[in-house]
């Protein structure tokens, strides 16, 4: 399995999921910046993502949803508030309503993701921070945690191909 360890900080706010790949820091970047390999990772194998809206740059948004095996369609926004290619990438998370209106009830997280060599391998590391321990709490009950486990099970596959596939 790709996910080296997932820990939830309830003291800190944050659940750290620390993956490895064999590929190397730039090849695993481009599963970050470009959003048709994005979307084949970013949910979990039955929960597909389609991006929408997509600017990948330091204050751009993307907008995305996913669609359940009932054929719901969940949406979720991110904006990008800082891009270090090839290393470093961090963005406010949340859910957002049918318009893609941020939604309030969930709150929003951020995210920090680290990419850094090990070899000719790559660490991948997201720390998700939020609001309050009862976002946290909430997140969790919502299958966060498995969620990204699963989500990021699936880059290995992906990896393997060109990068530009």
């Amino acid at each position: 399995m790709t996910v080296v360890s997932v820990d939830k900080d309830v003291e800190a706010l944050s659940l750290t999921v620390v993956a490895e790949f064999d590929a190397d820091v730039k090849r695993v970047w481009r599963i970050w910046e470009d959003p048709r390999q994005l979307e084949r990772w970013w949910g979990p194998p039955n929960y597909p993502a389609t991006f929408e809206t997509y600017e990948f740059t330091a204050g751009g948004k993307a907008a995305y949803y996913m669609t359940t095996p009932e054929g719901e369609k969940p949406r979720g926004w991110w904006k990008f508030t800082a891009i270090n290619a090839p290393d470093r990438l961090e963005f406010d998370d949340g859910f957002a309503d049918e318009q893609g209106a941020p939604m309030d009830e969930y709150g929003v997280s951020h995210a920090v993701v680290k990419l850094e060599p090990i070899g000719e391998r790559t660490r991948m590391t997201i720390v998700s921070n939020f609001e309050s321990e009862q976002q946290l709490q909430q997140m969790s009950e919502m299958g966060m945690e498995e969620g990204l486990r699963e989500a990021i099970g699936q880059i290995d596959a992906l990896l393997a191909e060109p990068a530009n596939a």
